[in-house]
């Protein structure tokens, strides 16, 4: 090999390498500032749960939920809160133009967790992820004839995670529909056809958290 040679080799790994180093530690420093954080409550309007394959859609009036945020500087941005509690209510199928099947939805997989990972100064708005989530549904019928779960891979490990977008001037959660993991299992012959087990499944809603947060990081 040549001098030359050599030399645009070395210059080359060394770049690689300085840009390696140069990018771990500001992966590895990322912090949050969440205040006044504590305990908080917030609700949605609509909130739907859907499977993208065949399109269905479980739509509720409303969800509810609590739970709390880590307060003060330099916070890790994993699991930097928790979901205790969170209801759905009043929500239905429209099998037909004049037939609304009523379903209930029981959150499993307690607490959920709140987790941080990017932040848009400029437009104050932080994102992440809810994990740990798990949901039984079940219509309202006497002889319950359309169960199912809706979880990440696994049917049984509370491994479900959803992506959100929170905005500090609002103080509005927006659970996304894309970016997560979630998928119907366990779907009895009594859904006929409405969910299928391995379906890729949404959650959507908009909640207004209380008291307002400002979350940001630097």
């Amino acid at each position: 090999m040549s001098n030359r040679c050599a030399r645009i080799l070395a210059a080359g790994c060394a770049a690689v390498l300085a840009g390696s180093l140069g990018a771990t530690p500001a992966l590895a420093a990322t912090t949050w500032t969440i205040q006044p954080g504590g305990s908080i409550t917030a609700m949605s309007g609509k909130a739907a749960v859907e499977d993208t394959t065949t399109g269905s859609t479980i739509t509720c009036l409303s969800s509810t939920t609590s739970g709390t945020l880590r307060s003060g500087s330099g916070r890790p941005g994993a699991e930097a809160g928790s979901l205790s509690a969170i209801s759905f209510t009043t929500c239905a199928y429209p099998a037909s133009n004049t037939l609304l099947i009523i379903f209930f939805l029981q959150p499993g997989g307690l607490p959920w967790q709140v987790n941080f990972s990017s932040y848009n100064a400029a437009k104050g708005v932080a994102r992440g992820t809810v994990s740990n989530i798990a949901i039984t549904m079940s219509d309202s019928m006497s002889s319950g004839l359309c169960s199912a779960m809706i979880d990440g891979p696994s049917a049984t490990a509370d491994d479900g995670r959803v992506m959100f977008r929170y905005t500090d001037s609002t103080g509005r959660l927006s659970v996304l529909t894309a970016g997560g993991n979630l998928r119907f299992h366990d779907v009895s012959s009594g859904c006929f056809g409405i969910f299928h087990d391995g379906d890729p499944a949404t959650l959507s809603a908009t909640f207004t958290v209380s008291p307002k947060q400002a979350i940001t990081s630097p």
